[in-house]
């Protein structure tokens, strides 16, 4: 024990030894030098006659053993040693030392027996040579309980301690999705498989740009949807990248599905590639509230700052206003003319000719009562701002590319019919984002509410780069798709972008309801509220406290963050952190991962040389996009002409011509 008393009495023991030591080198070099030490006149009759009576005994004899007992007793007195630790001393430094100073006195011998000469220089530098050698090796010693034995672990970023056991078991199922990837546990690096055992639950893909989403994830999950045989929906934000995919992989996999399923393309890049599809086709606006979602759904995609301000009478007000035109035309005719690209001329016309139009249909009375009102009351100017607010934003999607896209019905959104399943790919425009996001939201959330409905064939939609667009629609897929067998994966770079389309409670929705989580890179509040889902580990944690005597070394375990956000914001492309859930015939212990996905690079590359092209839809030309675009414009005015017809021609329907 490190009592006062021991520590003097180990001071004692250690102070004799070294004392004999140096009283055995003494005698030792007296009687080796006695001729030099004579003529110094240092010897006396009394020295003399201790010295043959120490020299008599046993452990005295031969020249070599009496240095070695004096070494023996050094070395003894070495141990107890105790000197203020220093950081900076080395083990080579005192080894250097004990070394020199063991050479010098083990071989300083040569000098007395080899060299001849004046036998008082020869005594001086022997002696002086055998004193260097000890005090060297004195000091090598005093070197050597200045070190600290226990180093700290050489693991600056703490990567060891935040390692954990992971899942290693493939796990298939149905609905599952499997991962084969690679982590890291005690230095040691083991194979692993990320499983979403029931990807049902949705999943929720986060990263930045070059964190390997779509090579390392996505492509992953199409692979694996289509070889299962299931109806998919494919929002391709870099449109062609994954319809190839999604294309070649269903020529492959075509046995695997029904014999009337098809493959669809919808894209505004290339309209010969593309395919035409009417988002409000009127078979498919049941209700009245069906036209009001689809007009929320277009001007809040448009009007980012109103997603804050749902129920305002601002913001309400263009809704209903839009509302009442769709379901005019889903009514009129028997929805002949109900596509988005009619909606969009009907509410061009003059403020007199739109109302009094709609005023035929009861049903939306109430929706288009303000806006007579305001013009009745000579209110122009809220009148104006309200009628602003629908017809700038749509204004924008006024063109012949897009009116043509829009005014066909080649196919419908009702993608898992069980007789009649489809593979869609909805690709975007990057240069034209801002002016196609409304269009993608409303393709997106009309289908989202087909889909999701008892009965149907087996789904999945992968959305990439989900920020870009706004589809409420997808949160009620996301709660409710499970047990209409849909899987939902949603892709964004990050969380702040979804803030932007989405008010703060949309977002915190769309980020917690998911059961899956999978995140490459992200930074700041993304990496923060990722790594607050995750599970705390033990962690070995060390310290050194260093005094004049000793050193204090301490080992702990603390509970800490498993995956802390300054590890996820700096995480390799190709590197994923996440938490899987499981079923009950599934269970899953080990839920949490931080894996390297493994890819095999040269397949994919020979594989992707290999695809076929998109197969070419028609063959258009300017002139049968731009005929479409004018007849479009021309049947609104045919409907115009018609009703104020009918209405003029009505003595009981003059009352509903709007007038200042």
């Amino acid at each position: 024990m490190k009592t006062g008393e021991n520590e003097q009495g180990l001071k004692q023991v250690t102070d004799l030894t070294r004392g004999i030591a140096i009283v055995v080198l003494i005698i030792h070099c007296y009687y080796e030098c006695y001729a030099a030490f004579k003529a110094w006149g240092l010897v006396s009759p009394i020295s003399d006659r201790l010295l043959g009576n120490i020299i008599r005994m046993q452990f005295f004899s031969g020249f070599m053993k009496t240095k070695l007992i004096a070494l023996g007793f050094l070395l003894l007195s070495l141990p107890g040693v105790k000197g203020r630790k220093n950081e900076k001393a080395r083990f080579k430094t005192a080894l250097a030392y004990y070394l020199t100073g063991i050479v010098l006195y083990l071989l300083s011998g040569v000098i007395l027996y080899y060299f001849k000469g004046d036998a008082k220089a020869v005594a001086s530098a022997y002696i002086g040579i055998t004193a260097s050698g000890f005090m060297l090796i004195i000091r090598g010693g005093g070197l050597l309980s200045k070190i600290i034995k226990w180093k700290l672990s050489k693991d600056v970023f703490n990567k060891d301690n935040e390692t954990f056991p992971q899942e290693e078991r493939f796990l298939p199922s149905t609905f599952s999705l499997n991962l084969p990837a690679r982590y890291k546990l005690n230095n040691k690096v083991r194979d692993s498989w990320i499983n979403f055992v029931n990807a049902r639950r949705s999943i929720l893909l986060m990263g930045s740009q070059g964190s390997g989403k779509t090579y390392f994830v996505i492509n992953h999950f199409i692979r694996q949807l289509m070889s299962k045989g299931m109806a998919l929906f494919i929002f391709d934000q870099k449109f062609p990248e994954l319809t190839n995919l999604t294309y070649n992989l269903y020529l492959k996999y075509k046995n695997k599905y029904p014999p009337g399923t098809k493959f669809c393309c919808l894209n505004f890049k290339n309209l010969s590639l593309s395919g035409r599809c009417n988002p409000i086709h009127p078979g498919t606006l049941f209700t009245l509230t069906s036209a009001i979602d689809a007009g929320r759904t277009l001007l809040l995609s448009m009007n980012k700052t109103w997603a804050s301000r749902q129920g305002e009478f601002f913001v309400e007000s263009p809704i209903n206003l839009l509302a009442a035109v769709i379901w005019f035309l889903k009514k009129y005719n028997e929805g002949m003319y109900c596509t988005l690209p009619h909606a969009i001329e009907l509410i061009q016309l003059p403020y007199e000719e739109l109302f009094t139009i709609l005023r035929t249909e009861t049903e939306i009375a109430t929706l288009i009562n303000p806006f007579v009102q305001f013009f009745m009351d000579q209110e122009m100017e809220t009148l104006s701002n309200q009628m602003a607010s629908v017809k700038i934003p749509l204004g924008r999607l006024s063109g012949p590319d897009l009116y043509y896209i829009l005014s066909g019905n080649d196919f419908n959104l009702d993608m898992n019919n069980p007789e009649h399943p489809v593979i869609l790919c909805l690709g975007n425009n990057p240069q034209a984002q801002d002016a196609l996001a409304p269009v993608m939201s409303l393709y997106i959330d009309r289908l989202n509410i087909l889909i999701n409905q008892q009965g149907k064939y087996r789904l999945a939609q992968v959305l990439d780069e989900f920020a870009s667009i706004r589809s409420i629609q997808v949160l009620k897929t996301i709660s409710t798709g499970r047990s209409n067998d849909i899987i939902t994966v949603i892709s964004l770079q990050d969380y702040s972008q979804l803030k932007l389309v989405y008010s703060r409670e949309e977002a915190e929705v769309i980020f917690n309801i998911c059961g899956n989580l999978i995140c490459g890179q992200v930074s700041g509040e993304s990496a923060k509220m990722v790594s607050e889902r995750f599970a705390k580990t033990f962690q070995q944690r060390e310290s050194i406290s260093i005094n004049s005597s000793d050193t204090s070394i301490s080992h702990s375990k603390h509970l800490d963050v498993a995956i802390p956000p300054s590890t996820i914001s700096s995480l390799s492309s190709g590197e994923f952190v996440g938490i899987v859930s499981d079923d009950p015939d599934q269970i899953i212990e080990q839920k949490m991962f931080h894996a390297f996905i493994i890819n095999d690079h040269t397949a994919l590359a020979k594989e992707k040389v290999a695809f076929k092209p998109l197969p070419v839809v028609n063959h258009l030309t300017e002139k049968e996009v731009l005929d479409n675009y004018l007849l479009i414009k021309q049947d609104v005015q045919d409907i115009k002409n018609q009703i104020m017809e009918d209405i003029l021609n009505d003595p009981e329907r003059e009352n509903l011509v709007v007038r200042k």
